[in-house]
């Protein structure tokens, strides 16, 4: 009895830390693919569709549909890099293009060379 005693704080603590443990972003809702484009630096700067100022350097991107805010995850489907960015802005206006990326997130999938780059877009909320 007295051995279980002194085992309980341990296991409880071990209970509500795992309890507590981050999960990995997992897709959630349905995704789509196409091909992901990335902004023209020239764009850095000016408003978005929802208001924000748009900054290349945040992991962010437009998407026709998804509710502003909504977290996707973009998985280049070539080389199997993958990021995720928050929607808070409207496009790509271009058809077979489901998804424009800032640049962060474009080179975190290793697109800024070839501009385009084949994509599955699921969203993670």
């Amino acid at each position: 009895m007295r051995a279980s005693l002194t085992l309980m704080p341990a296991l409880m603590a071990a209970l509500l830390a795992s309890g507590c443990a981050s999960r990995d972003a997992r897709p959630e809702g349905p995704s789509e693919q196409g091909i992901a484009s990335y902004y023209s630096d020239r764009y850095h700067g000016r408003k978005t569709a929802s208001g924000e100022t748009l900054d290349q350097q945040a992991l962010t991107a437009a998407h026709r549909s998804l509710p502003f805010g909504t977290r996707v995850h973009v998985e280049h489907l070539e080389n199997g890099r993958t990021v995720t960015v928050r929607i808070n802005d409207r496009g790509p206006f271009v058809k077979g293009r489901v998804i424009d990326l800032s640049r962060r997130g474009a080179e975190a999938l290793d697109m800024i060379d070839s501009g385009l780059a084949p994509v599955r877009v699921s969203p993670l909320d």
